[in-house]
């Protein structure tokens, strides 16, 4: 992959990456990534997003295909963190599909970290199948942020899951999939995408060099 299909924040020099791909229906630059991303580079952070092969062919040819199967997402993963020195280098993760497709190449990549953001356990109104079998032998340091309210595994559900305990969750208040919180709850979406910040550099503040 090409430097030039990344958006990069943060300085080259940073001696820490983490590696970002887009959920489902959004791009890289959508207003969840950009504000992500912005808010943790910085310092000792550089934080790269890309995307998968169905994304910029939407982008090209202004259509709406739907996501690539599930062994051109991995590859795009892998290609993605070979372009960039290596899981070893790299924290790797991102928005729904972006994260679950990062957890499933993370141990083999040896990737210093795992971050999903707003993890898809299952369709809404679905039990967890797949989505959920491999993340009980993940070895990688992951964190989930998810959403209290999430359709796609919200807090009461998600507890119950047995999930390992190299896999912290973090939990935003009132979130929905996309961390946005009802109008009654007394929260904004800005302070709820800060929290999840916030949650992202914890993680990243106990990660081995």
């Amino acid at each position: 992959m090409e430097q030039s299909e990344f958006i990069i924040d943060g300085s080259s020099s940073a001696p820490s990456t983490l590696v970002l791909a887009h959920g489902a229906g959004a791009p890289m630059d959508s207003p969840f990534m950009a504000t992500i991303a912005q808010a943790l580079a910085g310092g000792d952070l550089r934080v790269v997003r890309f995307e998968f092969p169905y994304m910029r062919a939407r982008r090209e040819h202004r259509g709406r295909g739907a996501p690539d199967r599930e062994p051109v997402l991995l590859d795009a993963w892998r290609e993605v963190i070979k372009a960039l020195g290596g899981g070893r280098q790299l924290i790797i993760g991102g928005k729904s599909l972006g994260g679950r497709i990062a957890s499933m190449v993370a141990d083999e990549a040896q990737a210093r970290g795992l971050v999903c953001l707003g993890y898809p356990f299952h369709p809404p109104g679905k039990a967890p199948g797949a989505r959920l079998k491999h993340l009980k032998s993940l070895r990688t340091p992951a964190l989930i942020v998810q959403g209290t309210r999430d359709s796609f595994g919200g807090r009461d559900e998600v507890e119950k899951y047995g999930l390992p305990q190299q896999i912290r969750i973090a939990w935003i208040d009132d979130g929905d999939h996309s961390f946005k919180p009802r109008a009654r709850s007394g929260r904004t979406e800005q302070q709820n995408l800060a929290a999840a910040a916030d949650s992202v550099r914890d993680l990243l503040n106990t990660l081995p060099s």
